[in-house]
């Protein structure tokens, strides 16, 4: 007849942490002479069901991945020819794992302006294994900082600043812990560096050569040199050399300030920008840019009044002179007005009033066609021009 038997089951490590596994084992003590054989089988709750064979009474298997909790475990010996089945039972206890958290940024110190990564690595302290997961806060101390939570990605979290203020600064990472780790907290401090970041001036021109009298826009525009970032204001300044320059200062927008001016003289002129500085930002100068102004095209126009005219009466000659676009302004100097009949030639050589015309009056033709020819001279900004198939009819008197 088979002997009953009593079967007692404990495990070690209890309690145990997230990630670290359990040894369970069964020892099934017979109420008669003899050595239980056959097998035991290990039912955890909320885990695995596990078998292991009796070597001297005991057998023992291993239980991992349990969950943080407290888990039931039966165990059933199958008894053999000479000893009946017997079941025991014990409790496991799998508390949270402890964790670490460590911050680092990147790169330190920083300039103003830089964007600084900063990245905090959760990880469990052992026994514990895993890759915890939920949320990272970091509380950065000093102007541009702040407190910004961040999702953990294979125990990582990171944030990304350009906003922090020139000095020392405290980071605290908290890990705020989930259903399987516990919350830890690492710190560190970063350095941003005083000072303004330097900074890169670039001049240019909205059209190189121009005319006389065409508009001209510079535009200069700064920009931080790597790695910092951001966007500088203050003023600008344009030196301009020769006639029509001079020193013109305008505002930033947006990292770029332009002046316009039609006003330059023919030639070339030397153009220089320079940027006044502000808190977060040095000065700088750009290049030396040099405009060229070129005399603009002018167009000369004639009329007559009357036309056609008797003999001996008085005739007036007026010649126009104007610019081309895109020149612009008054053109100065002559015009030389020249009539002929074939036989008799007539010049004459008149100013250009402040309005660009010329007149040649009072002039007392014989009876015929009369061919007229107006030509601008030129003068240091535009270029001369003219009309020569004007007919003059005059009449017999």
């Amino acid at each position: 007849m088979a002997s009953p038997t009593v079967t007692l089951v404990t495990a070690a490590p209890n309690p145990a942490v997230s990630g670290q596994s359990v040894t369970l084992t069964a020892t099934v003590i017979p109420l008669g002479a003899g050595t239980p054989t056959g097998t035991v089988t290990f039912v955890v709750s909320g885990g695995p069901t596990l078998t292991g064979t009796l070597s001297g009474g005991t057998a023992s298997v291993t239980a991992s991945g349990l969950g943080v909790g407290t888990h039931i475990v039966t165990a059933t010996y199958s008894g053999d020819a000479d000893f009946t089945p017997s079941t025991g039972t014990t409790a496991v206890v799998v508390l949270q794992a402890s964790t670490t958290t460590s911050v680092i940024s990147a790169p330190d110190p920083s300039t103003l302006g830089e964007p600084v990564t900063f990245t905090a690595t959760v990880a469990p302290v052992a026994p514990g294994t895993g890759t915890p997961t939920g949320t990272v806060t970091f509380v950065i101390s000093g102007s541009g900082g702040g407190s910004f939570t961040q999702p953990l990605s294979g125990g990582t979290a990171t944030l990304t600043l350009s906003t922090l203020g020139a000095g020392s600064h405290t980071v605290v990472a908290i890990y705020g812990g989930d259903a399987t780790f516990l919350p830890s907290t690492g710190t560190d401090t970063h350095t941003v560096s005083p000072g303004p970041a330097p900074t890169t001036t670039v001049l240019t021109s909205s059209a190189n050569p121009s005319v006389f009298g065409q508009p001209v826009t510079f535009t200069a525009t700064v920009t931080p040199n790597p790695p910092a970032t951001g966007t500088p204001t203050g003023t600008v300044t344009f030196v301009i050399s020769g006639s029509g320059g001079g020193s013109f200062t305008e505002p930033l927008s947006g990292g770029t300030a332009t002046f316009t001016t039609g006003d330059l003289g023919t030639g070339s002129h030397t153009v220089t920008a320079t940027y006044s500085g502000d808190a977060n930002f040095a000065p700088s100068s750009s290049a030396t840019l040099t405009q060229v102004v070129n005399a603009a095209e002018s167009r000369t126009s004639l009329s007559s009044n009357p036309n056609p005219a008797a003999a001996g009466a008085p005739i007036d000659f007026v010649a126009f002179v104007e610019a081309l676009p895109p020149g612009d302004g008054t053109p100065t100097g002559t015009v030389t007005f020249t009539l002929t009949d074939g036989v008799t030639t007539i010049p004459s050589v008149q100013p250009v009033d402040a309005n660009g015309f010329a007149f040649l009056s009072d002039q007392m033709l014989t009876e015929g066609d009369w061919d007229v020819s107006a030509v601008y001279s030129g003068d240091a900004n535009f270029g001369a021009s003219g009309v020569s198939d004007y007919t003059q009819v005059v009449t017999g008197a």
